[in-house]
């Protein structure tokens, strides 16, 4: 600066003595030389004020994203909190950036480096934003599938519950005067709920068809057997109302005799069955004394 002044007073000097310092006071304005190479240090001290403030504000941003990304819980007051990250980098910047005057190019720099430091703050914010919508989502799924599940509430009121909390939480997390917008992740969170509620409906009909066909089917059963004791009826008469059963094992044989009169009907069988338990019954057998000749009697009456 001290050359360029020094260069300013001897071109005065020149111009006084050539004759031309009286044109030079008849103009309206006075001519300032402006150094070279001023909009580039002023662009210079903006970007090294923004990036100061970057790293500061990006120690706040980095506590949430390892709240979000690492721990998968989502930040509260997510929004108010990055609105405040934000102002308070531009409200810095305001106070530390050099002042630009009446520079038009300098005062172009100074709103594109405002912009810059803006955006720098908002991108990684809004990707832990978009992530924290995805958590609300899972967490309102979830919230969708116990209210389901539960026989107090019906489908529609667990979809309404579910919508209602993710959009509460969603605007919670929304960054006052930005573009961010949840719009997308509640349509998706909305058709997810549709599609298992549409899906919970088929299975139930499918149950009640199920259970349906199993009632005819028991109803069908009943009916033919009722014809088949009618069938019985006209054949054989009336049923009698006596069941009796005998069993016999012939004396150190394995042959055993049954018989059984049922409805009407007479049953005899013979079998020989070898008797595994007689020798842990002793020499004459547990039924020794029972009866003469070992005989065993079962009796059943059904009225």
């Amino acid at each position: 600066m001290a050359r360029l002044r020094f260069a300013a007073v001897v071109a005065a000097a020149y111009l006084s003595s050539t004759g031309v310092v009286s044109a030079w006071n008849k103009q309206s304005s006075p001519v300032f030389i402006v150094p070279r190479g001023g909009a580039t240090d002023y662009a210079s001290l903006c970007e090294s004020v923004k990036c100061q403030i970057v790293e500061k504000a990006s120690q706040s941003i980095e506590d949430m994203r390892r709240m979000i990304m690492d721990e998968g819980q989502t930040a509260p007051e997510f929004g108010a909190k990055a609105d405040a990250i934000c102002n308070q980098a531009l409200e810095e910047f305001a106070q530390n950036a050099p002042d630009a005057g009446d520079d038009a190019l300098a005062a172009a720099t100074y709103d594109r480096k405002l912009e810059e430091l803006e955006a720098a703050l908002d991108a990684p914010l809004q990707v832990l934003y978009l992530r924290q919508l995805a958590i609300v989502r899972e967490k309102a799924l979830q919230s969708y599938r116990a209210s389901s599940r539960s026989s107090e509430s019906s489908d529609y009121e667990a979809m309404l519950q579910a919508d209602s909390m993710f959009q509460r939480e969603a605007e919670e997390a929304t960054r006052e005067g930005s573009d961010w917008d949840y719009a997308t992740e509640r349509s998706y969170l909305q058709s997810v709920m549709n599609d298992m509620a549409q899906t919970s409906k088929k299975l139930i009909d499918v149950q009640m068809k199920s259970a349906n066909q199993q009632s005819t089917a028991m109803q069908y059963l009943q009916q033919q057997q009722q014809m088949i004791q009618q069938l019985q009826m006209q054949l054989y008469g009336q049923s009698s109302p006596w069941n009796v059963g005998l069993a016999y094992r012939i004396p150190d044989t394995n042959f055993n005799l049954q018989g059984s009169y049922q409805q009407g009907r007479g049953n005899f069988q013979l079998s020989c069955v070898p008797d595994e338990y007689a020798p842990l019954l002793g020499p004459n057998g547990f039924t020794n004394g029972v009866g003469p000749g070992n005989l065993g009697l079962s009796l059943n009456l059904s009225i």
